[in-house]
């Protein structure tokens, strides 16, 4: 069942660092805001003639638990994505890859506050380098500028996307027990609602960009892999065995970003981010291979 959910989440991540790439390849080809609502807007229609058997069938349980369900897609998938692409806007698909390093740290957080789940020494160290990473790339290298808290505007918003997306991971432990084909065509439509008042704004303010080829190429992407196949790969794995652990392997999204970005948008690939990397590679390997000895979520 680990070698599975091990399986599931390195092709997640991979999705999820394609995503990055995506979202600066989207930059003046579609607004945030609106990839933000088609991303999860779209997968309603697609996944419809799979879903309405069981969506009928698990309605009342779906009914009882609509709050919890609604909560959850808005967070992780309608603010999430919307901080996620806007903070793409302001700095490199480097910087936002390697930032993502930030939403293990956020889950040990949040699951110690709510939930009193203490991590193991070993989850504590893989923290404590992926948080010096996050430092290391938000600052551009230049850690002197911690100071004067002279950080790049994306990658604050980035930051604070990862925290988002902590949240959500934490709070599946709410969900109902329900097979994907109810629960996540629900948790679409929670999203689209969570980024519908962001389109709005967008529209009124003269900001929307509506797609051409290149912008559709992009939401083809986001929908089909980034939005359906890895929501579900993580789902199950979270299942199998539990947040802190799969919450480690969000750390890889980073390396496959970075790699992507430096071969598709032949972004700058800095000594800083080379050890940043490193640093979120051993923070990997430590966390995991103590919480499989000891058995541990």
């Amino acid at each position: 069942m680990h070698l599975k959910a091990y399986l599931l989440l390195t092709l997640t991540m991979l999705v999820w660092g394609g995503n990055t790439v995506a979202g600066k390849l989207a930059v003046g080809h579609v607004s945030p805001m609106l990839l933000t609502a088609l991303r999860w807007g779209l997968p309603i229609f697609v996944l419809a003639p799979f879903c309405l058997v069981q969506l009928r069938r698990d309605w009342p349980v779906l009914r009882r638990n609509m709050l919890v369900l609604f909560l959850l897609g808005a967070v992780g998938f309608g603010f999430f994505n919307a901080v996620f692409y806007s903070a793409l806007l302001y700095t490199s698909a480097v910087n936002v890859s390697i930032e993502q390093a930030g939403m293990p740290m956020f889950i040990f957080m949040l699951n110690f506050a709510l939930f009193r789940i203490q991590p193991n020494w070993a989850q504590l160290v893989g923290f404590g380098l992926s948080l010096f990473g996050v430092i290391l790339t938000a600052t551009h290298g230049d850690l002197t500028s911690l100071a004067s808290l002279r950080i790049n505007y994306g990658d604050a918003l980035m930051i604070f996307a990862a925290l988002l997306y902590a949240g959500y991971t934490v709070g599946l432990r709410y969900r109902p027990n329900l097979p994907w084909q109810s629960m996540m065509p629900v948790m679409y439509v929670s999203g689209l609602l969570g980024a519908l008042p962001f389109v709005a704004w967008e529209i009124a303010s003269g900001e929307v960009v509506w797609p051409d080829l290149q912008g559709w190429s992009v939401v083809a992407y986001s929908v089909l892999f980034a939005s359906i196949l890895s929501q579900l790969f993580y789902i199950w794995s979270v299942e199998m065995i539990g947040a802190n652990r799969a919450g480690v392997f969000i750390n890889l999204s980073p390396i496959f970003g970075t790699l992507l970005s430096v071969v598709i948008l032949a972004e700058a690939f800095h000594l800083y981010h080379a050890i940043a990397l490193t640093l979120v590679l051993s923070g990997i390997a430590l966390a995991e291979h103590t919480s499989r000895k000891n058995g541990g979520s």
